[in-house]
């Protein structure tokens, strides 16, 4: 071998190890993305600042990025309830292809709607790779009904139940309010399957696509949690991808009942036979966990 060829060789050697280096933690951690939930954002100290200090504390060298979808937390925090699902989508699969730490690939922890929002990542956008998914309380079925939304006395809440018990499937209230995309209504299955912008593409109500399915199912593990004490999603079992059964909205059944598994539209029987399903239940309402918890059940797929 020439000295030509063999520095070329230790080059391309030491970029490889300087790429990995600045991929993985000191601990060998892959990078954690983090979406937050309704009515919140990003940065707020009391809950996803809170979150990404916690998880930088518990895992040395971890790189946590809190998505902000928006130039500012206020607006991140309006687009979680005005902006066109399928567009934020978009917008996060840019900010992560361009983001040179994530080139080995990451793990994705999204909390309620942020969980769908984040199995819509993985389906879409493979590159990077996503390689375990963690939905902390998110409604894969999606909802009918908000009881909290995020309190009684918002204004907004009021807003958007109103008009989701009457407009949920309209272009425009489809196409403006983010709730309304995921606004799963089992007595009137044809209009959720015809006009539902977001969540009947991802979960294959009009077809399957076989893309979808494929990148959902390189996932290593999906893990669902669901709160037992939830006041919040309606029905509850949509945080464990169980819904209302069809023509009704009394039962519920669980995933493996549905249509969906049977079917496989998603891959999740395939994934489920192989291990890759994981379902964690917590006790407490909507989002609350203790941080020992967190630590002993979540920690570990993203270590």
């Amino acid at each position: 071998m020439t000295i030509e060829a063999s520095l070329r060789l230790f080059l391309g050697a030491s970029s490889l190890l300087f790429l990995l280096g600045s991929v993985r933690g000191s601990n060998g951690s892959l990078p954690l993305i983090l979406w937050h939930g309704m009515g919140d954002n990003c940065c707020n100290p009391l809950s996803m600042g809170a979150i990404k200090k916690m998880i930088e504390e518990e895992v040395s060298g971890i790189y946590v990025l809190s998505l902000m979808v928006g130039k500012s937390p206020i607006q991140d925090t309006e687009n979680g309830f005005f902006m066109d699902v399928n567009e934020q989508v978009s917008f996060v699969c840019h900010q992560l292809s361009q983001d040179p730490k994530l080139k080995g690939g990451y793990n994705a922890m999204g909390f309620s709607q942020g969980g769908q929002f984040l199995r819509a990542v993985a389906q879409r956008c493979p590159n990077p790779p996503m390689k375990n998914l963690i939905s902390i309380g998110g409604q894969h079925q999606g909802v009918y009904g908000l009881p909290r939304c995020p309190g009684e006395s918002s204004h907004i809440c009021d807003w958007i139940r109103k008009k989701l018990n009457t407009e949920a499937y309209s272009d425009f209230v489809q196409k403006h309010l983010v709730q309304a995309q995921y606004w799963h209504d089992p007595l009137n299955d044809d209009l959720y399957k015809k006009h539902s912008l977001f969540l009947a593409d991802i979960n294959q109500e009009r077809g399957v696509n076989e893309t979808y399915k494929k990148n959902l199912m390189s996932l290593e593990k999906f893990v669902m949690v669901k709160f037992l004490q939830d006041s919040v999603v309606d029905p509850v079992v949509s945080e464990w991808f169980g819904y209302l059964k069809p023509g009704q909205a009394k039962e519920t059944e669980t995933l493996q009942e549905s249509a969906l598994y049977k079917e496989d539209r998603l891959g999740l029987a395939e994934m489920d036979k192989a291990g890759k399903l994981v379902f964690l239940a917590t006790e407490g309402d909507h989002l609350q966990f203790s941080r020992e918890w967190f630590n002993a059940k979540i920690l570990p797929y993203i270590r």
